[in-house]
């Protein structure tokens, strides 16, 4: 029997660079979707067609060695056989996906969340996992098996979809958000990005900078701390980077105030958004000269606001366009990027 899954791509509204320093995220999954169509196999082996590259993959589920940087088909499997699923027969699918590729819109993790959730699927005895359960195992898959920089958020979101309100610690808890927000118009600067090295630059400064303060203060806490408590002995690069970092965070809560009311302030969330963005360019310096006159385009033509999305360095930018979104969305072809106009949109799902 063919069974079909798809997940959405996600962008993340606030707490960008956030995640992986344990502080919350506000994401939202997005209306452009990845695909994943199969059925099992008389044999053991697992082949993916993926015609929008135009490349097959195959290997045998009787060697799940890793060959390649990023091997997620594999560690999906693997992490699932260590839920206890097992795994008689190989499968035959294919792979689609309409987000934008390597762009900052979690194209991979939303195909890794539809895999697993395929392969529950296909499983001597299929699992009935709940959205949560699946961003879980997803996120272990990517992250955790080849030991990443990245958070959770891609995951979760992608699994859960709609909007949703993050915190990884003391323990992960989730939250889901209904806002009545209008549309985005998402854009994609085609740019390439060195994810990873943005992702390690922007995490491991800061990370080296919060062990230094908690050895000097056991009672340091990211969440709470007042930057003037702790700014003695920070160089000034090194104040530059926590400021923003706390000015995120604050940020943040600001947004999942004016998020949870009935009536929302459509105005003050794009100005939120638009605050965001100026520290991710300014302190952390991952935005471009193109993602700029895009954020630039669509604000003078009626955007209420708008923020770099993902790792940064290219990939995409969105505007929130709750009035005009064509209007934006063309201003924002005029200058060089893709545009798409989306909604916010539910979890993985069986199709």
């Amino acid at each position: 029997m063919i069974k079909k899954i798809s997940s959405p791509g996600r962008i993340c509204l606030f707490g960008e660079h956030q995640d992986y320093l344990g502080l919350p995220v506000i994401a939202m999954a997005i209306s452009l979707r990845s695909y994943i169509k199969g059925k099992k196999r008389n044999d053991r082996q697992v082949i993916i067609h993926k015609p929008d590259i135009d490349e097959t993959e195959s290997f045998s589920l009787d060697d799940l060695t890793y060959t390649k940087y990023r091997d997620y088909f594999k560690s999906g499997i693997k992490v699932c056989m260590d839920e206890g699923l097992n795994f008689s027969n190989g499968f035959e699918c294919e792979v689609t996906s309409e987000i934008p590729f390597q762009a900052g819109t979690s194209s991979s993790s939303a195909i890794t969340v539809s895999w697993i959730h395929f392969l529950s699927q296909m499983a001597d005895d299929p699992a009935e996992w709940d959205q949560q359960r699946i961003g879980e195992l997803a996120y272990r898959a990517e992250v955790k098996e080849f030991n990443e920089p990245g958070g959770m958020m891609d995951q979760y979101s992608a699994a859960m979809g709609k909007l949703i309100f993050l915190e990884s610690e003391p323990e992960i808890s989730i939250r889901s958000i209904n806002p009545k927000l209008g549309p985005f118009v998402l854009g994609d600067s085609r740019e390439p990005k060195d994810t990873m090295q943005i992702l390690q630059r922007c995490r491991d400064a800061r990370l080296k900078i919060i062990a230094r303060l908690k050895m000097n203060n056991p009672d340091f806490n990211l969440h709470s701390y007042d930057l003037d408590s702790v700014s003695t002995g920070l160089s000034d690069e090194e104040l530059k980077l926590m400021k923003g970092t706390i000015q995120n965070r604050d940020l943040l809560k600001k947004a999942l105030w004016e998020l949870e009311k009935d009536e929302l302030n459509h105005e003050k969330i794009g100005d939120l958004l638009t605050e965001h963005h100026s520290v991710l360019r300014d302190v952390l310096d991952v935005s471009t000269p193109k993602i700029e006159a895009m954020l630039d385009a669509a604000l003078n033509s009626g955007a209420m606001g708008g923020k770099i999305n993902g790792s940064g360095g290219g990939g995409c930018m969105f505007a929130y366009s709750p009035n005009d979104p064509e209007k934006v969305a063309a201003a924002i072809e005029r200058v060089g990027g893709k545009a798409y106009i989306i909604h916010p949109d539910v979890g993985t799902r069986i199709e």
